[in-house]
């Protein structure tokens, strides 16, 4: 499975639901979170207007645009906090990642960690699971101003790896996730994490976690 030579594709992972599957504890958070202040969440609106995106997006669409900055930083993290202390006795990485993580690094496949997740998550995630290392570009939340399932945290992401989009494949499980991809014009393989296989038609190709993919399967996505 493995090919002893350097690759000439790109590999970027979002975070939730791709590095940790996260999003079951983002959900009991978010509940806790939106039910104190009186908003209760149905489970399709978290998967299609939450999941995915920066806290600024949905807090704004919550709470209403006229909520102040001040405010926003501390509603941000308020629901943060108590998703990190949700999750911290259950947070591994998700099955076969740090097989497959060795397997791009040893045949020097240019790595990068693009998630709409505030710093502190992406630290704390990182530091958890042991697999800051392994990527060579990281960017979070605070580093864009539009929230998936608009392109710019993979648009950045790809400038700053100096790869083109058509040479560059993206691990996704959200629908806006993959959208975002999409539109920035690269590859994507979808997780089941969050969504099934039927919900994440639009990729081209679907795992259920990373023993189900190795460095021939990424192959085929650039050669068919």
């Amino acid at each position: 499975m493995d090919i002893e030579k350097k690759q000439d594709f790109a590999v970027i992972f979002d975070m939730d639901g791709v590095i940790v599957d996260s999003n079951p504890f983002h959900e009991i958070a978010l509940k806790k979170f939106c039910r104190k202040y009186g908003y209760p969440l149905n489970d399709e609106e978290l998967k299609n207007q939450i999941f995915g995106r920066t806290n600024r997006d949905w807090l704004t669409r919550v709470f209403g645009p006229e909520i102040t900055e001040d405010r926003l930083k501390q509603l941000e993290t308020e629901k943060e906090k108590i998703f990190r202390e949700i999750i911290k006795p259950h947070i591994f990485p998700v099955k076969g990642l740090i097989g497959f993580l060795e397997t791009l690094t040893k045949n020097e496949i240019p790595i990068a960690l693009a998630t709409s997740a505030p710093p502190p998550n992406v630290d704390f995630t990182l530091k958890i699971t042991g697999t800051e290392s392994y990527f060579q570009l990281i960017l979070d939340g605070s580093m864009i101003e539009k929230s998936k399932p608009d392109p710019e945290i993979y648009l950045k992401t790809i400038e700053q790896l100096r790869f083109p989009a058509e040479l560059s494949v993206v691990f996704e499980d959200s629908l806006s996730g993959v959208e975002a991809a999409r539109a920035a014009g690269c590859k994507v393989v979808g997780i089941t994490t969050t969504h099934s296989r039927d919900e994440l038609y639009m990729t081209d190709h679907n795992i259920d976690d990373f023993d189900d993919v190795g460095l021939a399967d990424l192959e085929r996505l650039f050669t068919g």
